[in-house]
């Protein structure tokens, strides 16, 4: 603490300015002389005057009084002055202080214009090039497969043995013969009319001449990739009538929760028809559809049988849910994936229930382009799962950001019995790291009690497999009105016809299809109990005659769509 001078102020900050100790002296003196110029005047009174003492000492007291009365007022009046002139600093301060805050707020306004419109500058630049980068890597994305099958093209090639037909080998042969005769003057035969050949002069040359139009009659072979090329043409063919003919079927199998074994879900699976009638599973056309670019149309008539399935679904039980698969390629086919997005539009009320399932290789596979798509479809409330797992190394955060709600892993590989399981963590610990992010575990091709045992182990909440209950068809009544539906497609998207404009979207064109013929199988009860060996293998029921397509008027999607949630 600072030493108390007498008379000083004992605040340092507060020099320049009267402190209490100098006002107290101050007032001190005054009042010493108030008091002696009030008694001198009650002397001279007194003494001067002749007036009483009693007299006298009024006279001082007033003159006391009147001498503090004035120093009150004249103190007052100069606190008054000096706080008057502080007043004024004060606002003045204040005043400038308005003013540079406003101007602070001017500045600060102008900035946020130039940034917006700086942004708004940057967006319009950018969006281009963003569209122009997508196209490009769908391009490069096509140049890495052609040049991946042309150097597979060329190894094929390069470790085919060279292919020497036995009549070179002859020629080769009967060469090396007469090279090692020795050589005689040939004879000139007289002039003819007819020009014949000569005659060979040696059994060789005998040889020689019988084996050259052999030589010349072998054909070459179909090369290998010749041979790919039909096979494959042959089965887009086969597909692609399945397709016009809507022979594509729809089975269920049961996804249910663990350890009640109560049916939670239904895994959609498509099945096509040949000619012959004989089922083709996923596995035998979906690489060949994927080469020819047929599973759009594929994946756009089987979410119309979804649809309808849900709707039935949700009657008996709202919690209930369906998966269906979908291709990479109908997320980057504009017009498909348009009238494909219309219609989820128009069905969005059961989107909770409808969950889109794609592959591991098509999710890691996607570009801009896909994740505009996937985007677009969360908007709507649908959800996604993953499945065809082959490795553990999955970013949940980025999944669960993208919509995903769901991960299928094969038993086995989560039970790590193939010994080909890889990722940064335990097995074990996969489904509570996912779970974090709002995603369910789901243990597929469980064949066995033990595993569904170690499985629970594991905390797995759902599975799905043969131990439950098989693949089964739908029944054709819980189809009923597809082909009516179909029937419009086809009639509104002819050769020459196109779907209308409906929200600004551009004019989009559907297959045409004409009525399916579907079995009539039955479909599993909600609470499915495992089924014996001899269930698994038994062969589908018949099936059943299709329903005559009912006359509807040509309309567009969205007035389509509306009719699937009216006949829901």
């Amino acid at each position: 603490m600072l030493p108390c001078t007498p008379g000083l102020p004992n605040n340092p900050d507060s020099v320049g300015t009267i402190g209490p100790p100098l006002m107290r002296l101050g007032a001190i003196f005054v009042a010493v002389c108030m008091v002696i110029i009030a008694g001198s005047a009650g002397a001279i009174a007194y003494l001067y005057l002749g007036v009483s003492a009693s007299e006298a000492a009024t006279v001082g007291i007033a003159s006391l009084t009147a001498l503090a009365l004035y120093n009150t007022v004249t103190t007052r009046l100069g606190l008054r002055t000096a706080v008057g002139r502080q007043l004024v600093d004060l606002a003045r301060g204040v005043a400038d202080l308005a003013g540079q805050v406003g101007e602070l707020g001017r500045r600060l306004a102008a900035m946020e214009g130039k940034i917006e419109g700086a942004v708004g500058r940057t967006r319009a630049v950018t969006d281009p090039l963003t569209m122009e980068i997508g196209e490009l890597g769908s391009l490069v994305k096509q140049l890495a497969e052609a040049v991946a099958s042309h150097q597979t093209t060329i190894d094929q090639l390069s470790r085919a043995p060279a292919a020497t037909p036995a009549a070179v080998l002859a020629i080769e042969a009967l060469a090396q013969r007469l090279a090692a005769e020795p050589v005689t003057a040939p004879v000139l035969a007289p002039p003819a009319e007819v020009a014949q050949p000569p005659e060979p002069d040696t059994p060789a040359e005998a040889e020689l001449a019988a084996a050259a139009p052999a030589a010349a009659a072998v054909p070459s072979g179909p090369t290998p990739e010749e041979i790919e090329a039909r096979k494959l043409e042959t089965a887009l063919t086969s597909i692609r009538n399945a397709i016009d003919a809507n022979r594509v079927d729809l089975y269920l199998q049961p996804i249910v929760t663990l350890p009640q074994r109560k049916v939670r879900y239904y895994e959609a699976m498509s099945r096509l028809r040949n000619e012959r009638g004989e089922l083709l599973h996923a596995a035998d056309f979906v690489p060949q559809a994927e080469r020819g670019g047929l599973m759009p149309k594929i994946d756009n008539l089987v979410i119309f049988r979804c649809v309808q399935v849900v709707r039935r679904l949700l009657l008996k039980n709202r919690d209930i849910g369906l998966f269906c698969n979908l291709s990479g390629a109908t997320l980057t086919d504009p017009a498909l994936f348009a009238q494909f997005l219309e219609f989820l539009e128009a069905n969005r009320a059961i989107a909770p229930s409808l969950v889109l399932e794609l592959t591991q290789s098509a999710v890691r596979g996607m570009g801009p382009i896909e994740h505009e798509s996937l985007a677009a479809l969360a908007e709507r409330g649908f959800h996604f799962s993953m499945d065809n797992v082959t490795d553990l190394r999955i970013e949940p955060r980025e999944l669960a950001n993208r919509g995903f709600r769901f991960i299928k892993v094969q038993a086995n590989l989560l039970l790590n019995r193939t010994g080909t399981a890889t990722s940064d963590i335990h097995p074990a610990d996969l489904s509570d790291l996912v779970g974090r992010f709002g995603i369910d575990l789901i243990a597929e091709r469980i064949e066995s009690e033990g595993s569904v045992v170690d499985l629970l182990d594991y905390d797995v909440r759902f599975g799905q497999g043969f131990l439950f209950a098989p693949p089964r068809p739908v029944r054709a009544e819980a189809l009923q009105g597809i082909a009516d539906r179909s029937d419009v497609v086809a009639r509104d998207t002819g050769p020459s016809a196109s779907v209308p404009d409906h929200g600004g979207a551009s004019s989009l064109r559907a297959p045409s299809l004409p009525a399916p013929s579907l079995p009539a199988p039955s479909l599993p009860a909600p609470s499915l109990p495992a089924p014996s060996p001899a269930a698994r293998g038994a062969p589908p029921a018949p099936a059943a005659a299709p329903e005559p397509a009912k006359p509807e008027r040509t309309t567009g999607l969205a007035q389509l769509a509306r009719g699937v949630v009216s006949r829901g």
